[in-house]
């Protein structure tokens, strides 16, 4: 059966960066936001990086992105999917990331993850940096959030 994305794209015409993701989790879902996994380290990474306190809501999470000009959204807006396995993923149908490329300052995407970055340079193409960074998943257990932190850092603050 196939599920549509649920969740909005978090952006503005000041955003300088998009991150993407696949698609979200059934945590994510449930929580009706990106990332709502208590083990994902996304929002840690991120509020390092930005030099600001742990979001917990989803008003100060999607403020913590914007003030930090940083859009967020997922490369899938409709797929079939078993649980949360990026592996089961099948008949993908793309989110049109124009809008958010074409009115806003994006300098460079960043996808978190292989399978988001595969599928982003299956269904996308321009000119734009695009770098694959670790996934912050719980699943991606070789990194750790410092680890995490220290990779994701050295390339994103470059262009906040």
């Amino acid at each position: 059966m196939k599920i549509e994305h649920p969740i909005e794209p978090v952006w503005d015409k000041a955003s300088k960066i998009l991150i993407l993701g696949s698609f979200p989790s059934v945590k994510s879902r449930e929580y009706g936001f990106f990332y709502g996994h208590k083990q994902n380290r996304f929002w840690k990474v991120i509020a390092r990086i930005c030099g600001e306190e742990l979001p917990e809501s989803i008003e100060e999470k999607k403020a913590l992105l914007l003030k930090n000009h940083i859009a967020l959204w997922d490369v899938i807006a409709s797929c079939e999917i078993t649980g949360s396995a990026d592996s089961s993923i099948k008949n993908v149908t793309p989110n049109n990331l124009n809008e958010i490329i074409g009115e806003s300052d994006i300098r460079a995407i960043f996808t978190n993850g292989k399978t988001a970055d595969k599928l982003y340079h299956k269904y996308n193409k321009n000119s734009i940096i695009t770098l694959c960074l670790p996934s912050t998943s719980p699943a991606n257990a070789a990194w750790s959030e410092d680890r995490l932190y220290e990779y994701w850092n050295a390339r994103i603050s470059n262009y906040l």
